[in-house]
């Protein structure tokens, strides 16, 4: 299902919209600092519940406004809304999908399934391996429908174990029992991990191919325990080093993806264009095997598409987004960098922000055929 309606206020330099956007793909355009990253940060916090930019909602909220506002449409038979509020004088987020108050952000998730293309993104290739474990974990999540429950009995094991670790003298019958969860829940989770990484592989590899050539580009899983040994023996022939050290040094926390060219790190070997072409094919992998498995879609918040991206690589990208049939937001400080490499049959919105006299961001519907002629 894609977006039929977006009604924000309050986010941060944004004026009040209220936008009906295309099912296929929304082109954003306006200078720096008039918002535009800004209605994809609005959009992030619909569909996970967090902001891409802010570790604290309060920073979302512009300075004026008492409340942030975000309400979203789902497009259906019937259509199902979704709406988040947090108000400035209380921390609580609330949630609603369909009038219905949620508990869990979980479900937030299940509902709006998206993938975020931005300068972070760069960290599935140069950052720690947290990154590519979220990354794993996300593509697990919706489609193995007893992850979810496999990975919180796991943390609370991992959470209980830590803390005996730490004590002074350890209670081997209570250890006992939390190892033996966490040894059950992490090897679950590694089992189903293994099972989806399986079938992503292909998907990832058919898409890189179709966006940059880099045949010796590989994907390596690693579980996070040695490979011959079982959890719970490595739990308990770690004991004194894990509490030396005061946590658990091994397990599915501890789990990563390799991405190699060749023998070396592709970090080390590819251009930032090349990098950006890889982490795309990561994301847009993610979505494809999603709606394989699932018959569901994947939504796209593309910031700064053209960046790194010479007018090849640009024209290819696009081309994958039409392929897929997707929804996708994309941003550009440049209108026509990215506006003619659409087929004229692709559905599509434009949307411009312009910055008023008080720092506000103003977002205006843009008729596609009337762009073209005025290159605005």
């Amino acid at each position: 299902m894609a977006l039929d309606r977006l009604m924000f206020q309050g986010l941060r330099n944004l004026q009040a919209f209220d936008i009906s956007p295309s099912s296929g793909i929304n082109l954003i355009t306006g200078s720096n600092g008039s918002g535009k990253t800004s209605l994809l940060e609005g959009i992030h916090l619909l569909g996970m519940g967090r902001s891409f930019r802010a570790r604290r909602l309060s920073q979302v909220l512009h300075h004026d406004a008492d409340a942030l506002v975000l309400h979203g449409r789902l497009a259906g038979d019937p259509p199902v809304s979704i709406g988040l509020r947090r108000l400035r004088q209380e921390r609580e987020l609330t949630l609603r999908i369909g009038g219905e108050r949620l508990d869990r952000v979980s479900r937030l998730v299940e509902t709006l399934p998206l993938q975020l293309i931005n300068p972070d993104a760069f960290r599935l290739l140069e950052g720690s391996p947290a990154g590519r474990r979220e990354f794993l974990d996300w593509g697990v999540f919706h489609v193995k429908h007893d992850f979810l429950q496999a990975w919180q009995r796991f943390r609370r094991a991992l959470k209980h174990r830590n803390a005996l670790l730490r004590h002074g003298r350890m209670e081997p019958q209570s250890l006992s029992v939390w190892e033996h969860e966490l040894a059950l829940s992490g090897e679950r989770m590694d089992i189903l991990r293994r099972e989806w990484i399986d079938t992503f592989i292909p998907v990832f590899e058919e898409t890189l191919e179709g966006l940059i050539s880099l045949p010796s580009l590989t994907l390596r899983y690693s579980r996070g325990w040695d490979r011959q040994r079982d959890l719970a023996e490595v739990l308990e022939q770690g004991r004194d080093t894990d509490r030396q050290m005061g946590f658990t040094q091994q397990g599915p926390q501890r789990a990563d993806l390799a991405i190699r060219l060749g023998k070396r790190p592709a970090v080390e070997v590819l251009s930032r264009g090349q990098q950006k072409l890889v982490v795309s094919a990561l994301k847009l992998a993610q979505g494809r095997l999603l709606e394989k498995m699932t018959s569901r879609t994947c939504l796209y918040l593309i910031d700064d598409l053209p960046a790194e991206l010479d007018q090849n690589h640009r024209r290819i990208f696009c081309q994958w987004l039409e392929r897929m049939r997707c929804q996708a937001f994309i941003t550009s400080v440049d209108h026509e960098v990215l506006a003619d490499l659409w087929q004229p049959d692709t559905p599509m919105a434009m949307f411009h922000v312009k910055q008023d006299a008080d720092g506000f961001g103003q977002l205006q519907a843009i008729d596609r055929q009337t762009s073209r002629r005025s290159g605005q």
